[in-house]
């Protein structure tokens, strides 16, 4: 791969390879720059964001946008894009970028999978605060083209058809877990804990099992897994759960 040092210009832009940080953004309360360059095998550099914008045209030709050389190492699907891109962090050898290239080709065909891939991230890390005020900004927003009730069953196709619940039980999100199914399910009261009930109720979370279409609980995974299925997999406390009538 050529060096970085071989172009001062992103082949889609013009612009200098960097990165222009606000004073409010930055850790030292000055405006500053930092490193943006990320090199293609055939020796052209892009911004990360350049190279993401022209996401739809490269993953269906797997060729460079300026060059047109051939960019992944086979021409069999899913053969990795590698990459060299240096930013603030340092220097990433190797970098594969052709997952986050499908994502975001998906995304820019499907806005409305924006804030359900949003979901799914805040979900994985066990962000409740998020994942609240999320779902409040989509009611609130028209413009946003999607509800909370369509975003908490919404399966992910680039993630093996995972719903939010199956990512809360596989990441082990137990807070998180519990929310889904407050907000997302038709599941009887007297199923969950105490505590989640007074949490619930200190955060205003009212339930709106009559506006539910999907209950969370029975979405299947393209494996057509439930998430009763994944508790069961996970082990305990999951299985307790399943094996408590949380899921009948």
């Amino acid at each position: 791969m050529a060096s970085s040092s071989s172009s001062s210009a992103c082949k889609a832009c013009n612009e200098p390879l960097i990165l222009k940080v606000s004073a409010e953004e930055s850790e030292t309360g000055e405006e500053t720059a930092v490193p943006d360059d990320l090199a293609l095998s055939c020796g052209c550099h892009f911004h990360w964001q350049c190279l993401l914008d022209q996401a739809a045209e490269v993953t269906v030709s797997l060729q460079c946008p300026s060059c047109g050389a051939t960019l992944a190492s086979s021409a069999q699907g899913g053969a990795p894009i590698s990459t060299r891109y240096i930013n603030e962090g340092g220097v990433q050898e190797g970098l594969d970028i052709l997952p986050a290239l499908t994502e975001e080709a998906y995304l820019s065909t499907n806005p409305k999978a924006r804030p359900a891939r949003a979901l799914h991230v805040m979900v994985a890390e066990g962000d409740v605060a998020g994942i609240v005020a999320l779902l409040a900004d989509v009611d609130s927003n028209p413009e946003a083209g999607v509800t909370s009730m369509e975003l908490l069953p919404w399966t992910d196709p680039l993630n093996g058809g995972r719903s939010a619940l199956h990512v809360a039980i596989e990441a082990q999100q137990q807070e998180v877990f519990w929310l889904l199914l407050w907000l997302g399910s038709k599941a009887p009261v007297q199923l969950f804990p105490v505590t989640v009930v007074e949490a619930s109720e200190e955060m205003e979370l009212k339930r709106n099992v009559s506006a539910i279409v999907t209950d969370v609980r029975t979405v299947k995974d393209e494996s057509g897994r439930k998430p009763s299925r994944a508790c069961y997999q996970q082990g305990e406390p999951w299985v307790s759960y399943v094996e408590g009538g949380l899921f009948d």
